[in-house]
């Protein structure tokens, strides 16, 4: 399958799923979607420099980056038109159209330079989102290459689970299926991996008992 049509067919399943719930996505992933606040607490973008958030959604990460780092320009791209729609609102209403672009790409293959005039970012952002695109590996891949020297990317998501309770787990992942969402619980080993490909340092760590982990590749300047 080309790039293009696999691109579609993710671009149709997210638009089938978040279609209603995107009007209470916001209220309802507080909740579960732990370690986000964390993760922009520690973005520390450059004065005068970029971000760029990967699987944007409805845009609440951005406007909380863009709230938390003014004077950085602010970025997203996501899949799936619906959400981009109620993304575009959101900024529109916090009153940061000025501060935030917003694109439609896939995450696997994208051109940050015909979508934004922009070849790297400072900072880019995945949020929860390596957990729902099956190519996982291939967006981390590509957010490394659009990494500008001295550049880091973040990336939170559903962890091993590794210390949680059995019962828990199980329901968890059950529920979580039916939203098309698998953790990645060989994340940490990919990304020991991806790092000493891309030539970049690598923290990561494990967040609420493996509920969720946190990680940070640098790109050495």
């Amino acid at each position: 399958m080309s790039s293009l049509a696999a691109g579609q067919g993710a671009a149709g399943l997210m638009d089938a799923i978040y279609r209603r719930q995107r009007h209470i996505y916001d209220a309802s992933r507080k909740f579960y979607l732990l370690g986000r606040d964390r993760l922009i607490d520690e973005l520390a973008p450059p004065e005068g420099g970029c971000v760029l958030e990967i699987g944007c959604g409805t845009g609440r990460n951005l406007i909380r980056i863009a709230r938390r780092y003014p004077g950085r320009a602010c970025f997203g791209v996501d899949v799936s038109s619906v959400m981009l729609e109620t993304a575009r609102r959101s900024v529109g209403r916090a009153g940061l159209s000025d501060r935030i672009a917003l694109a439609q790409a896939d995450a696997t293959d994208f051109d940050p330079q015909a979508l934004f005039g922009r070849a790297g970012f400072d900072r880019i952002v995945i949020s929860y989102a390596l957990s729902m695109i099956p190519p996982w590996q291939g967006v981390v891949e590509e957010a490394l290459r659009r990494l500008a020297p001295g550049g880091e990317l973040h990336i939170v998501d559903f962890g091993d689970q590794r210390e949680l309770p059995r019962p828990f787990s199980a329901v968890l992942n059950r529920w979580l299926a039916l939203f098309h969402v698998t953790p990645r619980r060989d994340m940490a080993a990919v990304l020991v991996t991806s790092a000493a490909g891309a030539d970049v340092t690598l923290q990561a760590r494990s967040l609420y008992r493996g509920y969720a982990a946190l990680a940070v590749l640098r790109r050495q300047r």
